[in-house]
């Protein structure tokens, strides 16, 4: 698959992530849209059979595909692949085996255990993501706390957003639901946000396309934090003007 084979996916797949990498400059394109293409195979996986095992194999495909990139072999055919091994080094690449391991839960529909479990979930499937982008863009190690908070904050948004198609498949997506648990929560990726933001300085300028993604993330959780109902009725603010001119101005400045 070439990079505008993988930008029409993600295109069709990942509208928001697609705005964000066309607002990162060209040679960034070419790691972005790798990379959201993977997340769009790895996150459907668990979604387009109704055979556990299934899945499940789909999933260890994946999992392979980054031990083969990770180990700097040459990986399996497949159109995503190939463009996402010449994107991403091989010294980075292992942090995407997270993002891969933890979709398996998106397999079942057993309820989260407890609050840890709900957080390790965000986490898991967001801040890979962010992070590998960020790396593979230049951005060092020590900047690993930074993409950690962004990326769960973004991850959250994201998940608040999708509460309802959740609900509507049989799922239990939040380990309390309640309107003073979910503005809770949105409150509390709003401060982890504010403090990846105080933590900006860790990002080098040439990394700061991998943080565009999380242009709506902002606007969703004080939408949120102020009115949690908004969550369950799918009322969360789309794509307006304001998210639309805050792209801009990340794409003029780099200040996420």
């Amino acid at each position: 698959m070439s990079l505008q084979a993988c930008a029409d996916l993600v295109a069709r797949g990942d509208p928001d992530r697609f705005r964000a990498a066309m607002a990162a400059p060209v040679a960034a394109r070419a790691v972005l849209f790798p990379l959201y293409a993977f997340n769009i195979e790895v996150t459907r996986a668990p979604w387009v059979t109704a055979e556990p095992l299934i899945a499940e194999m789909r999933l260890q495909f994946w999992r392979d595909v980054v031990e083969e990139i990770a180990a700097g072999r040459t990986p399996r055919a497949h159109e995503v692949v190939a463009p996402l091994a010449a994107a991403i080094p091989a010294a980075v690449a292992g942090g995407l085996d997270a993002l891969v391991a933890a979709r398996r839960r998106d397999i079942h529909k057993d309820p989260f255990a407890d609050r840890a479990e709900f957080d390790a979930y965000i986490a898991d499937t967001a801040a890979p993501l962010v992070t590998v982008a960020a790396r593979a863009l230049g951005a060092p190690a020590a900047a690993g706390p930074v993409l950690a908070d962004a990326g769960w904050a973004f991850g959250l948004a994201s998940y608040l957003r999708a509460i309802p198609a959740l609900e509507a498949a049989g799922r239990q997506p939040l380990v309390e639901g309640t309107p003073a648990a979910v503005a809770g929560l949105a409150r509390e990726g709003l401060d982890r946000l504010a403090r990846a933001r105080a933590g900006r300085g860790a990002v080098p300028r040439a990394a700061a396309p991998a943080l565009f993604a999380g242009w709506r993330a902002e606007a969703t959780l004080r939408a949120a934090a102020a009115d949690p109902g908004r969550v369950a009725a799918g009322d969360l603010p789309g794509a307006g003007i304001r998210d639309s001119l805050r792209l801009a101005r990340l794409a003029a400045t780099g200040r996420w």
